[in-house]
């Protein structure tokens, strides 16, 4: 019966991301920003924090600043559930907001 639920309530639930966006200064020239994206499937919510815990407490995520690492739930809307910066993030993301993309 709980297996018959299960499948039943599934595809209703939301799925979950993690998103890291690594970004790159030489000087001189625009800032550029690398994204990797890593997808649960629908109600993974358990294996999607657990994945964001293991990259937030890397040494190497640390080391590598200016990064910044979102778990996210996509369901109707993209929805930020958590998000922390490693670096001065929020001074690149000002930097680049003046410049258009052609």
């Amino acid at each position: 019966m709980k297996r018959i639920l299960k499948k039943v309530i599934t595809p209703f639930l939301p799925s979950y991301e993690v998103v890291c966006t690594n970004y790159q200064i030489i000087p001189g020239m625009p800032v550029n920003k690398n994204l990797s994206r890593h997808k649960f499937d629908k109600g993974a919510a358990a294996a999607a924090r657990e994945f964001y815990t293991k990259v937030i407490s890397s040494d190497f995520t640390k080391t590598m600043a200016p990064v910044e690492v979102q778990l996210r739930r996509i369901y109707v809307l993209n929805k930020t559930v958590e998000q922390a910066e490693f670096g001065p993030v929020q001074h690149l993301k000002s930097l680049n907001a003046g410049k258009k993309k052609k």
